[in-house]
């Protein structure tokens, strides 16, 4: 049995391991021996923890989208201002945590299972509604509630589009250029807004 105090540095073993046999091997080759293996301990230890495969790769989601939200918060820290706000979102999107070759290949690897496993069905429903839930509270400072849902919704889908975009390495974007195009579809979408309620 492992010694008392020393379950959450081994799981977080296994599930950064887990990660690494993803990129390298897919979901299809992640297997608990090959995660044992890399983490230097028996198969045994990681079904202890994670039960089997499916609670091994759920854990393993779970840890991305924690990432991810805490990459939000430490983003966030400290910015009152709403558009400043607006732009720590975007950027945490972006940010080197969430585009490394391993990382990225675990994201699309869980987005392809997203329809067929309802619990990482779950897990993305939190990711998404986080990233919402961010741009709206900023957003709703500066813009009506109406107009609030609709940037929050556009700019939500271009974050999710570009960053797979340049991702993928496929499209001649680069996560610099990805971001500053998230950046300025905000910038635009609120100049609108603000003129619209000028000329009125």
């Amino acid at each position: 049995m492992p010694k008392r105090g020393m379950e959450p540095i081994r799981q977080l073993q296994f599930i950064e391991a887990t990660v690494q046999i993803i990129h390298e091997e897919g979901l299809h080759g992640t297997t608990l021996s090959r995660v044992a293996r890399r983490a230097g301990a028996s198969p045994g230890l990681v079904a202890h923890y994670f039960g089997d495969k499916s609670g091994l790769l759920h854990a393993t989601f779970r840890h991305l989208a924690r990432a991810l939200g805490a990459e939000f918060s430490r983003r966030l820290q400290g910015v009152s201002d709403a558009r400043e706000r607006l732009l720590a979102v975007i950027d945490a999107n972006f940010a080197e945590s969430q585009s490394s070759p391993a990382v990225v290949s675990a994201w699309l690897a869980f987005w392809g299972q997203v329809n067929h496993r309802p619990e990482l069905a779950r897990v993305q429903r939190v990711v998404t509604n986080r990233l919402k839930s961010n741009l709206l509270y900023s957003l709703r400072q500066l813009v009506d509630e109406d107009e609030a849902e609709q940037i929050a919704t556009g700019l939500a889908v271009m974050i999710d589009g570009l960053w797979l975009r340049a991702m993928l390495r496929t499209g001649g974007l680069n996560v610099a250029e990805a971001r500053a195009l998230a950046r300025d579809y905000l910038t635009t979408q609120l100049a609108i807004r603000t003129t619209e309620t000028t000329d009125a």
